[in-house]
């Protein structure tokens, strides 16, 4: 940063009050031109290194780590939602005076990036076994630097902002070294064991999947039910996997059912193998299921592993890697597990062992998220973390009080996690990603190696070939990302981090695992002071989007049509706590319409003089407009504090919108008109104005970065509302009496209009009329405001009174009378009310004999009587107001 913008920024950095000179300022476009203006206001917000945190500034921090996206993804609705609202609180923090850090990065996400590299060597006739490992995860780095990180370049797009310098990689040497010190502890504490465990496999990958990257998909199967055994010895069992019966090593029942309780001891011939296998009882068993036997394959189905461990059953595994039947001493040896599947009940079939087939049958399987394959359970080798202690400090820091979850209701699912997870299985069979620190002896030694350790040497001696899960390296995301395991002032400035914005969905898979973690490597520090967990975004219709379904959007398509702003403030109007979001391109449309609705009106009010001046105008030079709408951006900002400080995005956003579409443009912008037309009051009318929308540009900046960025530094001449102080309430006095009067006002108008649209006048046709009673209500300095408003004119000497009406107010009654001689055909009106009031009345007499009826009314249904019962109060009430405004008509 040169001398010149470093001298620049501090003067109007956060927490400063003085802002610079106004500059010479250009006037408004006619429109907003999102597409033109958007990239080139990012590019200049970076290189001014307005997103640079410093951590030898005196400023308190405020930090947020990204949920680190994978470096094969694309900007997607939920990233665009996550983002959003991610970097609503940094640049709202930013702004208070924070030194604020949103630290950017990306996931190397292993499977993910498998499957793009292996895809491509499968195109050129080849594998990434013939390649070789150390080729492959050339190759791979290859992929990332030429293909990897596009979602980079997309959050620019939606205007993250985000500490590029700082931006980090799961597989940066940095974090890797973290990786490995981690492991080393957790491995010299116990913590890290290996063992033989049920786990799900991809056939295809060849490796472990986590939970995460398993999609459960109900899919219509077969259920087969077959017979063990002969005669009285004969127990029949169901699967809908007939190829796992090869690994059966037992039959179980439930130990009060009667029908078993001779069997439960014995042993039974098993089909196809020759083998027998005990017929054992446990508790497990639904004896109201099938035939309340189940068939016991401990080394492929998760249930039937831990009734395994229970009985001390054998457990062969009989399927390989490929998924291909191994090992089973059969003649099935090497089939397809599907192939198995068919040839098993066909040699079951041609014993006579089955017994029934229902087909289809709907049950649900696991299928890898990547892949789409159904994945198999699986028992193998792998290495795991005791999270028993981990977890427990997990838990205890939310209840404790020392990290908060919000909204608070979540907290139950989050003990949920913690108080019954199960050892985590932190291995993969890749070659992508970190590669699991133990070396392994010719005599089975197994030696842990540190970061700055040198591992063992001499013949015989092999580094384990497996590479940790990434969720083991996202989890330590909170501090690697700030250079631990060294005491760095990033670290000691910026952890804990503020707040965790993230999906409730990966509250476990993500959040969990970087309290455990963080707790354990930063002694006893949490990661984060609190959890603010989302819902998922939906289509409109509350539907999870898919492809299947074709109701996926594409959020820089919405960015490219509407802007990126509109996309934005949409994503943040529907973000309640802890909710799923729905949202249709028609509500980003109507976001569109408010920043063209705020565009035409910071445009109005400069082409009129508006300003922000540095001496406000007395409150004795204040109109009752001026100081109401001045007091209600008082409420308005205190109200946006509050709610923002408890995440409520959704209530914030619609409180912004409704004070700038509902009083500032339709009510205070048309009262102005008036007031600029009077040379005492213009003055004070155009610093009102000013401050006003430089007040409601800055509450709309965390959200709608852009549009408000350029309207203020075009109304200000200042710098950049990035580093612009967020605005706070003056403190004073609500002025009730201005308010009391402009209510009053506002009802006199809405009144009026609805009146004249009574009585067939157009919107702009002027109308003479007399207004009885303002000056005794208090309103008598609103009279030419509230003419120019309802498009009256005062009474000339021929002023006739052809209809009226009168309206209660707090402070007293105004009677309107009006002129509309000339003003409407009353022949034609007559006729034109004359047709309308015969339909009403038809409808009301149609219902009224329905309801006048016994056979309708005593059969029909109580909702369809009410429905008809609401139809003859509707048209009572067309019939009422009609003939009402017949009577206030002249004769024709």
């Amino acid at each position: 940063m040169s001398d010149e913008r470093a001298s620049r920024r501090s003067v109007n950095s956060p927490g400063v009050t003085e802002t610079l000179p106004p500059q010479a300022s250009t006037e408004l476009p006619a429109q907003w031109d999102h597409a033109r203006v958007e990239g080139e206001l990012y590019q200049r917000w970076v290189d001014r290194g307005y997103f640079t945190a410093r951590p030898d500034s005196e400023r308190s921090p405020f930090s947020i780590v990204i949920p680190p996206p994978n470096v094969t993804g694309s900007l997607h609705i939920g990233h665009a939602f996550e983002h959003t609202l991610i970097d609503a609180l940094i640049r709202r923090r930013r702004m208070q005076g924070y030194d604020a850090l949103w630290l950017p990065g990306m996931d190397h996400a292993s499977i993910a990036v498998h499957a793009l590299v292996e895809k491509q060597l499968r195109e050129e006739g080849t594998s990434r076994r013939e390649l070789g490992r150390e080729a492959f995860v050339e190759r791979t780095w290859e992929w990332k630097a030429e293909h990897g990180g596009k979602i980079l370049s997309q959050m620019r797009r939606l205007g993250d902002s985000v500490d590029w310098t700082r931006e980090r990689f799961t597989m940066d040497e940095g974090l890797s070294r973290a990786v490995q010190t981690i492991f080393k502890r957790l491995f010299d504490d116990g913590l890290i064991y290996r063992a033989e465990r049920l786990v799900n496999w991809s056939p295809a990958m060849r490796s472990v999947l986590s939970d995460a990257e398993v999609d459960h998909i109900e899919v219509e199967g077969e259920l087969v039910s077959m017979r063990y055994g002969d005669g009285d010895a004969s127990i029949v069992v169901a699967t809908t996997r007939v190829e796992t019966m090869l690994g059966d090593t037992a039959v179980a029942v439930h130990p009060d059912d009667e029908r078993y309780k001779h069997l439960v001891g014995t042993e039974i011939d098993h089909p196809l193998t020759g083998r027998k296998i005990p017929i054992v009882a446990d508790d497990y068993v639904d004896p109201a299921f099938g035939s309340g036997a189940v068939k016991i394959t401990p080394a492929h189905d998760p249930n039937d592993f831990e009734l395994g461990k229970r009985h001390d059953l054998p457990m062969p595994t009989i399927m390989d890697e490929q998924g291909r039947i191994a090992n089973s001493g059969t003649r099935f040896d090497g089939m397809d597990r599907f192939e198995a599947r068919v040839a098993i009940r066909e040699a079951l079939r041609e014993e006579g062992r089955i017994v029934a087939e229902k087909r289809p049958y709907l049950h649900s399987v696991g299928h890898s998220e990547r892949g789409k394959e159904p994945i198999e359970p699986r028992l193998s080798m792998q290495w795991f973390v005791n999270v028993g202690p981990l977890a427990r400090a997990a838990g205890d820091a939310v209840r404790e009080g020392r990290v908060n979850v919000h909204p608070p209701e979540m907290a139950k699912r989050y003990f949920d996690w913690t108080d019954n997870m199960h050892d985590w299985c932190i291995s993969r069979q890749l070659w992508w990603g970190h590669r699991i620190p133990v070396w392994h002896g010719p005599n089975g030694e197994m030696v842990c190696v540190g970061p700055d350790e040198q591992p063992p040497t001499g013949e015989g001696w092999r580094q384990d070939e497996d590479v940790l899960d990434t969720w083991f390296s996202s989890g330590l995301w909170p501090f690697s990302t700030m250079g631990w395991p060294d005491k760095t002032e990033d670290l000691a400035k910026y952890y804990p981090t503020s707040v965790l914005v993230t999906g409730y969905d990966i509250l476990f898979f993500w959040v969990v695992r970087m309290m455990m973690f963080g707790l354990y490597a930063m002694d006893g520090l949490p990661p984060f002071h609190t959890i603010a967990l989302h819902g998922m975004v939906r289509d409109a219709k509350g539907k999870k989007m898919s492809k299947s379904a074709g109701n996926v959007v594409n959020p820089l398509e919405w960015m490219d049509t509407y802007g990126t702003d509109a996309l934005r403030f949409t994503l943040a109007r529907g973000a309640n706590p802890g909710t799923d979001v729905p949202i249709s391109e028609e509500w980003v449309g109507g976001s569109r319409n408010f920043c063209t609705k705020l565009w035409n009106a910071t445009r109005f009010a400069m082409m009129n003089g508006a300003k922000v001046v540095k001496n406000p105008p007395t409150l004795a030079e204040l109109t009752d407009a001026d100081r109401w709408i001045l007091g209600r951006l008082d409420e308005l900002t205190g109200e946006m504090d509050t709610l923002l400080d408890d995440f409520q995005f959704a209530k914030s956003t619609e409180a912004l919108y409704h004070f700038v579409w509902d009083e500032y443009c339709d009510w205070y912008l048309e009262l102005a008109k008036v007031q600029l037309a009077d040379p005492v009051q213009a003055e004070p009318t155009r610093a009102v104005l000013g401050h006003v929308l430089d007040t409601v540009l800055r509450l709309l900046h965390p959200v709608a970065p852009f549009i408000s960025e350029q309207l203020w530094t075009t109304l200000t001449g200042n710098e950049s509302l990035v580093v612009a102080p967020w605005p706070r309430p003056s403190g004073l006095a609500k002025d009730l009496g201005s308010a009391e009067r402009i209510a009053s006002v506002q009802k006199l108008v809405t009144e009026i209009r609805r009146f004249r649209s009574d009585q067939g006048l157009k919107p702009g046709q002027k109308v003479a009329a007399r207004l009885v009673g303002m000056d005794a209500a208090g309103l008598g300095g609103m009279e030419p405001a509230l003419r120019s408003l309802v498009r009256l004119t005062e009474p000339g000497e021929s002023f006739a009174v052809s209809a009226s009406f009168e309206l209660g107010l707090p402070s007293g009654t105004v009677t309107v009378e009006l002129d509309l001689s000339g003003a409407i055909d009353v022949a034609a009106e007559r006729k034109r009310l004359a047709k309308d009031l015969a339909v009403a009345e038809k409808e009301y007499a149609g219902t009224d004999a329905k309801l006048n009826n016994p056979k309708f009314t005593d059969k029909a249904p109580a909702e369809v009587v009410e429905k008809i019962r609401a139809r003859r109060e509707a048209a009572q009430a067309d019939i009422d107001r009609i003939t009402a405004r017949l009577a206030t008509l002249p004769e024709a």
